[in-house]
């Protein structure tokens, strides 16, 4: 499936197939998971969110990747479980990350990943050979506004 998938970066009209495959991939909900969230997210320009499309056009897997002026941050990796472990979630994140470098200057890049999920965990210690490593030194606090 590799070979057959494109990335490319998502448009406002893919903003519902993106949403549905965020839950199609078992994605913790959020509050920020909607159509006009994510469309504004597109329009800001901070962020980078790609899509990965299959030779029948369907959208099987998506990235944020986020800039705060300071680091790269990745969210919302997600992948239809019909189209996993065919590589298409390793060419989103490198994708993201060099997108991440060269567009925004990105030095460092986080990935904030559902820890309950141990198909997302294993994704990424699989890419422990592409300089992603866990860090044990930070929890995540957040507050719902």
């Amino acid at each position: 499936m590799k070979a057959s998938v494109q990335v490319r970066p998502c448009n406002p009209t893919d903003c519902a197939d993106v949403i549905q495959l965020w839950k199609d991939a078992d994605a913790t909900p959020s509050i920020t998971d909607s159509v006009e969230e994510l469309r504004r997210t597109i329009a800001g320009g901070n962020a980078i969110v790609l899509v990965a499309i299959d030779d029948a056009g369907k959208i099987v897997g998506s990235v944020i990747g986020g800039w705060d002026g300071w680091r790269g941050n990745i969210y919302r990796l997600a992948v239809a479980p019909s189209a996993r472990r065919h590589g298409i979630a390793a060419m989103l994140v490198n994708e993201v990350s060099s997108r991440l470098a060269i567009e925004k200057g990105a030095r460092r890049i986080t990935a904030l990943v559902e820890k309950a999920h141990p198909h997302a965990t294993g994704f990424w210690d699989s890419m422990k050979s592409d300089g992603y490593e866990l860090d044990p030194r930070l929890i995540r606090y957040i507050k719902t506004l």
